[in-house]
């Protein structure tokens, strides 16, 4: 028994019987990797606030729930029509439900030679090299309990593989829905592999339907050749009542270039890690995010970018909006490693706070071992601007207006980033939709 009163047994139970589901594929390599997962999870547990990486992150409540883990498909009955409005239109769309890959509701369009986009467990069961490879390399069981937790149920995910020298002109979004199960533990795992100077967009979203509480625990490695391109962004707009831990690791081979935009609207409690290692020269990492959190919600960013070699760039901007009694939390994390000399990074968290019960903590972080180097850090909070609020009022528009137009300005400078149109224009009326939601809720 845990601290929480839930029992960790809960999940070797569960373990126990996916794994005499298995069969013959018990005696897989993948499968004494969920071996090892589901041993180191029962090793710790859960994170506490007394760890320092979860200090201001209490998990308590997700602790306290026996969530399921879904280890079969059970989506049946969904239709296109249903799902349609959550889609990128003009893209190589990959649908999951509850973690698991769904062949109707996706759509494959004409991809180049060679280029590898559908089910992880696809591609497993065809031992894809890439697969082989890859797989568990970058993050490791002991990142964090729930990394460990993820694996011990890995099934299936997105799977991405660019050969060398290939652009893809439309994005590839992994779409992720939440249905019709509650207490519901949803563990999807994407691998994402781009070979030397390819390009491509990568759209990860999460949505719900029908379904409230649940648990969307997912993983995410990505490896970038020499020379690749890749600009990846997550949007998060689950149920306010499920939880929501994700960890997104990429390794950044020489002048290769990542724009991450981390975008949280939902979920109760959100935990984003996002970790960049620069494995080579002349990398350029950009880390941009935006959260919107009201009533009781956490949405917590922890963010590492690792300089591990000389003459890269490092650009990140993290902001947050909260109102209602939310919560606020940004840790970010630039290593600069002994003889990554001409070291080029700079990290900036804002956050808005639009209630008097809304509250953050922020500790951004430098650890500097090169001394030929150019870093900075900051992190402001504050409020909305009473003159440009009353400049608005004087020209006509009144103060609930006002105040939505101001903090739709301070969320765009992360909105305008995603280069995507289509993608563009649905966070735009997303983020719209929730501030005129919030300022109806609080009259």
């Amino acid at each position: 028994m845990n601290e929480f009163g839930q029992p960790l047994d809960w999940y070797k139970s569960h373990f126990d019987a996916f794994e005499r589901s298995l069969n013959g594929d018990a005696h897989t390599p993948l499968h004494q990797l969920r071996r090892e997962a589901i041993g180191r999870f029962q090793e710790t547990g859960f994170p506490t606030n007394r760890q320092e990486e979860w200090k201001f992150t209490n998990v308590a409540p997700i602790a306290r729930i026996g969530f399921e883990p879904v280890v079969r498909y059970s989506g049946g009955g969904l239709t296109r029509a249903q799902i349609e409005h959550l889609a990128l239109p003009a893209s190589h769309r990959l649908v999951f439900v509850n973690g698991h890959f769904s062949g109707n509701l996706s759509t494959a369009a004409s991809l180049p030679k060679g280029v590898q986009c559908g089910s992880l467990a696809a591609a497993t069961r065809s031992r894809h090299k890439a697969v082989e490879d890859y797989l568990g390399r970058l993050v490791k069981l002991d990142e964090t309990p729930f990394v460990a937790l993820n694996t011990a149920f890995l099934v299936d995910g997105a799977f991405l593989y660019l050969p060398d020298d290939t652009v893809l002109e439309e994005p590839v979004h992994f779409l992720f829905l939440a249905t019709g199960r509650e207490s519901a533990l949803i563990t999807p795992r994407n691998l994402v592999v781009v070979g030397k100077n390819s390009q491509a967009t990568i759209v990860e979203s999460f949505a719900f339907l029908q379904c409230r509480q649940y648990f969307t625990n997912v993983v995410t490695e990505m490896f970038l050749g020499d020379g690749a391109i890749i600009e990846h962004d997550k949007m998060q707009d689950e149920s306010t009542e499920a939880f929501h831990i994700s960890m997104t690791h990429a390794a950044m081979s020489g002048h290769s270039a990542l724009t991450s935009n981390s975008i949280s609207l939902g979920g109760s409690i959100v935990r984003n890690n996002i970790a960049a290692v620069l494995e080579g020269e002349g990398i350029e990492c950009t880390l941009n995010g935006l959260s919107l959190g009201t009533g009781s919600q956490l949405i917590d960013n922890h963010t590492t970018i690792d300089h591990a070699n000389p003459h890269c760039a490092s650009h990140e901007l993290y902001k947050a909006i909260l109102d209602g009694a939310s919560r606020g939390v940004f840790n970010g994390k630039i290593f600069v490693r002994p003889g990554a000399q001409k070291t080029d990074a700079k990290q900036t968290n804002k956050t808005l706070l639009l209630s008097d019960d809304a509250t953050v903590d922020t500790k951004p972080q430098l650890e500097i071992f090169a001394d030929d180097v150019k870093c900075t850090h900051g992190a402001t909070i504050g409020q909305l601007d009473a003159e440009q609020v009353f400049y608005l009022r004087s020209r006509g528009i009144d103060e609930p207006m006002a105040r939505d137009i101001l903090t739709f300005a301070f969320a765009s400078d992360v909105v305008n980033r995603i280069h995507d149109d289509a993608m563009r224009k649905q966070l735009e009326a997303l983020v719209h939709e929730r501030l005129h939601r919030g300022r109806t809720f609080g009259e």
